[in-house]
């Protein structure tokens, strides 16, 4: 197992207050999945279908996060769940799960520059997306290299602008379902069966379609995780991270879930604007459908904007997460040492850096094709991010085992997750499954591409070969439930004098 090596040149900043801890899981969880991909899950597979799948991935996500709480209540130690595995399972499986995390996250923010270029288009169409990426890129790794706070501070507002378009979203909605706003007829016709109007049926597209929608509503929810790994940063732990990661899955299942119901009510799966739910297209948004349909006729322009801050968000909790994923490596020796090294403000720098220099594979997307080279970072990036959820249920049940096989009793945890252990069992299967199972459409009759497949596929073996390679350089073994260390390294101490501002 890897040592933690800390000193004041390795020691992070506890800089995350409560409400900003908050705001970071869901700036991290709510971008371009729900205000394009949803109008895409909606078009492939019916109201229903959509529904089905975000509301079945909710409940993964909720026992996911459910285990993540209990462990980083306990434990809120540097890299979180990389720490995790290293200690209750196998440092080979830290290892992987440390690394997929990184580049997860890395090549996400790649995604939202390019993402950035595609919405500026939408204003300005002869701007290259070069350039916007290179803008995003300077104020984005300003941010992060500043200090904790300003990070924090600055997503904390780009969240806020997220949750306040989806909530006037819903209410606006809600007020056309029922005809008080627009021109729909009230009622919900798309939820029923009608044989006499393709547009109206709830489930389409068989069970291929429905799997589809699960690799979307996963990458949508990807993100809830980022509390976890701010836990080692954030004061008083104890109290903030449960009670973050309660309010953070309750509201992000509301505006997922509403956004779904409201849109499947609104539009039609036939819709041709839904086809094309893609970053590509802001006309594409199902919010802009809405939108257009009470007659308000800014309502492109608007949201494009606040679609362009939550691009900016997603980047800026990406680089946040990947880079401190890759600190925690380099304090336990997966990394190189370079990386563990902070500023005087608990910045790690070099690893910041690192991160933006897989970012900065934007600048080059205009070489391939700006839609295409977004397709492939957001597929790579959804494969890498079920991984990281199937570690953390893993982790949770030898975690919980080892604790009573250590002589513990439940009720000494601090924060216990809920139906242990029919929660993390249930997560890690179906987890399992859709890795497998989500992208099975690229293998229907006539439709087989090496480019889906590869874009598809092709990183599935990745995490189990590292695994591999480093069991056999490093032979790591795994760890006896009575080895498994629950010990709090003394810089993820909390200091008391800040704990008393945790809820400023």
């Amino acid at each position: 197992m890897g040592s933690e090596k800390h000193g004041e040149d390795t020691k992070l900043s506890r800089g995350i207050r409560s409400r900003q801890l908050t705001m970071i899981a869901i700036g991290g969880a709510i971008g371009t999945g729900l205000f394009f991909a949803s109008g895409s899950a909606i078009s492939s597979s019916g109201p229903g279908g959509a529904m089905v799948a975000y509301g079945l991935m909710g409940l993964i996500v909720f026992f996911m996060m459910s285990s993540l709480g209990e462990m980083a209540t306990q434990l809120p130690l540097v890299g979180s769940f990389e720490a995790y595995a290293n200690r209750f399972i196998d440092p080979a499986f830290g290892f992987a799960v440390g690394w997929n995390y990184w580049f997860s996250w890395a090549i996400t923010v790649a995604a939202e520059f390019v993402a950035a270029g595609l919405i500026v288009k939408f204003w300005l169409p002869q701007v290259p997306g070069t350039l916007v990426a290179v803008l995003a890129f300077t104020l984005l790794m300003s941010l992060n290299l500043i200090s904790t706070k300003s990070y924090a501070e600055a997503e904390y507002w780009f969240a806020g602008i997220k949750v306040v378009a989806v909530i006037i979203f819903l209410i606006t909605g809600v007020l056309c379902i029922f005809g008080i706003m627009g021109s729909h007829t009230t009622g919900f016709q798309n939820w029923t069966l009608d044989a006499g109007d393709a547009g109206k049926a709830p489930f389409v597209g068989g069970f291929a379609a429905m799997m589809g929608v699960f690799a979307v509503a996963g990458f949508s929810f990807q993100g809830t995780e980022i509390v976890g790994l701010a836990a080692a940063e954030t004061a008083d732990p104890e109290k903030n991270v449960p009670k973050a990661i309660k309010t953070v899955f309750w509201r992000i299942l509301l505006f997922y879930i509403g956004s779904i119901f409201v849109i499947g009510t609104l539009i039609p799966f036939t819709e041709p604007d839904l086809l094309n739910g893609s970053a590509e297209n802001v006309a594409a948004s199902p919010f802009v459908l809405v939108f257009k349909n009470v007659g308000f006729a800014a309502a492109a322009s608007l949201l494009n904007a606040v679609i362009l801050t939550s691009v900016l968000s997603c980047g800026n909790s990406g680089l946040y997460t990947s880079s401190r994923m890759l600190h925690a490596m380099a304090v336990r020796g997966n990394a190189p040492k370079l990386f563990s090294r902070t500023n005087k403000h608990g910045v790690p720098v070099y690893a910041v850096w690192a991160t933006g220099c897989i970012a900065a594979l934007s600048f080059f997307a205009s070489l391939v094709g700006e839609g295409k080279i977004y397709t492939i970072f957001y597929n790579a990036s959804a494969l890498s991010g079920f991984f990281i959820w199937l570690g953390i249920s893993v982790c949770h049940f030898r975690f919980r085992k080892a604790w009573i096989a250590q002589g513990h009793t439940v009720s000494e945890l601090k924060y216990k997750a809920f139906l242990y252990p029919f929660g993390p069992i249930f997560a890690g299967v179906m987890i399992t499954i859709i890795i497998f199972l989500a992208n099975m459409w690229v293998f229907e009759p006539g439709a087989f591409t090496w480019f889906d497949f590869i874009t598809n596929y092709a990183l599935i073996p990745v995490f189990p070969l590292l695994i591999i390679g480093y069991k056999l350089k490093k032979k790591s073994k795994v760890v006896p439930l009575t080895e498994c260390d629950f010990t709090i390294p003394d810089e993820t101490k909390e200091d008391p004098t800040i704990a008393k501002a945790a809820n400023n």
